[in-house]
Formats: C-alpha cells, structure tokens, sequence
C-alpha cells in the first residue's frame, strides 16, 4: 500500500504477540491450546495495590497528570533505585512512562541519528531490533555464547564502532531467562568504560525474578563511572503482576529525561493516573509477595527444565532468573513431523507442534537466536505438566 510509510517495511509484527493471537484464534475455534507464549504472570495483582487504586479513583485523581509522572511516583521510584540498587536519582532524572516499552522507545527516538548504531546481544527481546529501525538507528547483533546466552567482552569489544550509540542490555534476560553475574557483568563494563560514546540502557523488568541465590545487579552499580551514560530501565509489570496496568520508569541523566519527556508529551501524554498511584503502592507497600512468588516460579522452572530435557531432540539449560526457558530443538532438526512436513528450522517446529499438539510456543529466530524456542512458565503447573507431556510425545513422534 503506497500510502504507508517506507519505515515500516523495516520492522516486523511482533512474534510475541503473533503467538499469542493465534492461540487465542485457535481456541475460539474450538481447538484445545495451551498457550505459553505470553511473557506476563499468571498470578492477580496484589489486594493492596488494586486497593490503592480503587482509591485513587474513589479521591478524584482521575486527571491529566505531569507528562512523564507524578511526583509521589517519581518519589517512589528514586526510593526504590537508592534502596534495591544504590542508585541516587533527583527526582528530575525520572520519567515514568506507558509500560518499559514506552521508555525504551523514547529513549531511543530522543536520541538516534541516521546511521547511529545501536548493539543488541543474542537472544534479543523481539522488540528491541525494530525499535531500532522505527528511530532510525541501525541495530548491530552480538551473538552470544550458546550454552550460556551470554555475550564475551570481547564480543562486545570488537562490535563498538565510532558510531555506536547505545548497548542495550537486559539480564535476567526475556528470552533466555539468562543473567549475569555481577563478575560478568563488571567485566563488560570494563570494556564500556573504554569506550565514552558508547551509552547503556540496561532493561531490569526481571531484577526480582532470580532464583536459586542469584545475586543480581546493575550496570551503574556494578560500575559507577558509567552512572552517567546510563538509563537504567525498570517496571512493576513482571515482579508485582501488574502487566496490563502498563507504567515503566527509568532513571538516567537529567537531560536525556527532559529530552524524553519532550518525546511523551507529543505521543501519549501522562501514563493512565490511575495505574500511577497504584504503582507507588507497589513500590512503597509490602514486598513480601514476591519471594513467595518466586518459590512458585522456580518450582515451575525446575519442572519444565526437567520434562523438556526427557524430550527426544531437545535440550533445555537452567536459566537464573525471569520465567522463561530457552530449549534447543537442534535434535530434531531434518526430522518428520507426523503431518509429513521435514522440520528444517524451529519456526517449523514451532508450528507443527501447535498443528499437531496445540501446544503454542514462540520460535527462537524470532529472537535472534536458533534452532531455540521460547516457553513462558508463567501459567499453572498443570498447564506445564500437560504442554511439557504434550511436547515429549511430538518429538517421540518424530521420524
């Protein structure tokens, strides 16, 4: 269609949500689908943040608000970064914005020049590349190691040009559910260091989803030289349930917040006021939830690590934190699928297995990264048990 604009032939509709959809479009159907697509937990909102909102609109505070957040919020949030990752901002180095994505993309139309590059380690949140191209910037991947999905400083060090703008970085990462140490990550901070064109925004939406004693951390703690040219980008959809209440934050430099709050006030506007004062209940209120939460998580973890890793043709490493896994079904590559069709990649795994199991999975080229497909472990055990069976008796079936 001539009348569209030639930017969109750059980028590409999300596979996230394409998954998703057709899920949706399958059921409807009358087809029995177990969707494990969605990255957004299964569990309610807590009481008391929906309290707080329920009260936000009960007081009236149903107005247009400051552009990029109100300041209890701001408060709340610089708390939060000084109490969680010993991180001081001036509450004018805070934008809240319409979900982390909001704030990625801001930061990313505020900033980049034709040309500009920006660097985007393997696997990749589907987004990322295509915001990128939207803005006008040229994404550069850095494959990473396979077994850990995890980047090398040497990696990184031979990816960094006169022209690259930003690092986009994100652990525990969304596919992989990878997450650096506090040793791997200093040790490409270190090459970031050399390097004083080069800024970072670093994605944390999982930070409180790490298991097994997983310390995690921060680009800017980890390395305060960099505090400087650091975004530091966060929200409460994963850790407080809060996925549809679409408020993301981040802190950074004062004036690449002002410059993205110019952004906002021409797109969006304020954040829904409502989903702000529940936000700085969830920042300010009790925590206690999420440890309990994670218990329930990392049960999920361990069952489909071990039930994946029974199916014939895939392996499944243990990832440190969010809710994901990150299988490869490199073993099941140049086999047939029950309906005849050879499976020469994992978007052709992925979708026999929905055809033939109605298991719905998101394939890992989507994310840069393959032969990998994506599962969110984010719904009931149950559900788990029954996709994981399902899965095992696919690749069983597999000639």
């Amino acid at each position: 269609m001539g009348f569209l604009a030639d930017a969109l032939a750059r980028v590409q509709p999300s596979a996230t949500i394409a998954v998703t959809n057709k899920a949706r479009e399958l059921k409807a159907a009358g087809r029995d689908v177990i969707g494990l697509g969605a990255g957004e937990p299964d569990f309610d909102t807590p009481d008391n943040i929906k309290t707080a909102a329920i009260a936000a609109i009960n007081d009236g505070k149903t107005k247009y608000t400051a552009v990029d957040g109100i300041p209890e919020l701001k408060a709340a949030i610089a708390e939060k970064f000084q109490r969680e990752n010993g991180l001081t901002y001036a509450t004018n180095q805070i934008t809240v914005g319409t979900g982390g994505k909001q704030v990625l993309y801001n930061a990313l139309i505020a900033t980049l020049n034709p040309g500009d590059e920006v660097i985007i380690p393997t696997p990749y949140w589907v987004s990322y590349p295509d915001m990128v191209l939207l803005a006008g910037g040229e994404p550069v991947i850095v494959e990473a190691d396979k077994s850990t999905f995890k980047i090398t400083p040497e990696a990184l060090d031979a990816a960094i040009t006169s022209r690259t703008k930003w690092l986009i970085f994100n652990s525990p990462s969304n596919p992989s559910g990878a997450a650096y140490t506090e040793a791997e990550l200093k040790a490409l901070t270190d090459v970031l260091s050399k390097h004083p064109q080069v800024w970072i925004m670093t994605d944390d939406m999982y930070e409180h989803l790490v298991y097994d004693d997983f310390k995690f951390t921060t680009p800017a703690q980890v390395e305060p030289s960099l505090y400087e040219r650091t975004l530091t980008v966060n929200g409460v959809s994963k850790a407080y349930a809060m996925t549809g209440w679409r408020i993301g934050y981040a802190g950074g430099p004062a004036d690449l917040i002002k410059a993205m709050a110019k952004v906002q006030s021409q797109s969006t506007s304020n954040p829904c006021s409502i989903a702000q004062w529940a936000a700085v209940e969830a920042l300010s209120g009790p925590q206690d939830f999420i440890p309990r939460n994670n218990e329930v998580f990392k049960d999920r973890r361990d069952l489909v690590v071990s039930m994946l890793n029974q199916a014939n043709g895939i392996t499944c490493p243990v990832p440190e934190g969010a809710f994901y896994v990150f299988p490869s079904c490199a073993g099941t590559i140049g086999k047939t699928a029950p309906s005849g069709k050879v499976i020469e990649g994992d978007a052709d795994f992925v979708t026999e297995l929905l055809e033939t199991e109605g298991v719905a999975v998101v394939h890992g080229s989507a994310f840069g990264l393959g032969p990998n497909f994506r599962i969110s472990y984010a719904t009931s055990t149950e559900a788990l048990e029954e996709a994981c069976t399902r899965i095992q008796r696919f690749c069983g079936n597999l000639k």
